[in-house]
C-alpha cells in the first residue's frame, strides 16, 4: 500500500480527541489511517477551495476533523488537521470551515516567518 500523505494534528485536535470515549477516538484514528491509502469521500472529503474534512460515523454520531494540505515539503505531502467537532446536522457549520481557514492562514504565515528567519 502506498501512503499518499502524512497527517499532523494541531493541539486543538488532541484536545478534541481527549474528550471522546476510547472507541470513538480509535475509529477516528483508524479512518484517518485508511484515508491515507484509499481515496474515499466517505472518509476524507473536500469542503471548499482549501479545506477538507476527515469523516467518521460512530454510534450514530458524525465526527469531523477539519484539515488542509501543506505541499511545501518536496518529500512528503502533509495534511494538517486543525480541529474537530461532532456534527448535529447534515450541513457542516460555515463557522467551522471559516475557523479552519483562519488556522490555515496563521499556520502558513508562521511557517513562512520561520523559513525567512532561517535564510537570513
Amino acid at each position: 500500500m502506498i501512503i499518499k500523505f502524512k497527517v499532523e494534528f494541531l493541539q486543538e485536535v488532541f484536545n478534541f480527541l481527549d474528550k471522546l470515549d476510547e472507541k470513538a477516538r480509535e475509529k477516528i484514528l483508524f479512518n484517518i489511517d485508511k484515508s491515507r491509502v484509499k481515496n474515499d469521500s466517505n472518509l476524507f472529503k473536500k469542503l471548499g477551495s482549501d479545506i477538507w474534512e476527515f469523516r467518521t460515523l460512530h454510534n450514530k454520531k458524525q465526527y469531523r476533523l477539519f484539515a488542509f494540505w501543506d505541499k511545501s515539503d518536496n518529500k512528503m505531502t502533509v495534511v494538517i488537521a486543525t480541529h474537530g467537532i461532532i456534527k448535529k446536522t447534515q450541513k457542516t457549520p460555515k463557522k467551522e470551515i471559516e475557523k479552519a481557514i483562519e488556522i490555515m492562514n496563521r499556520y502558513f504565515k508562521e511557517k513562512n516567518k520561520r523559513h525567512e528567519n532561517i535564510h537570513i
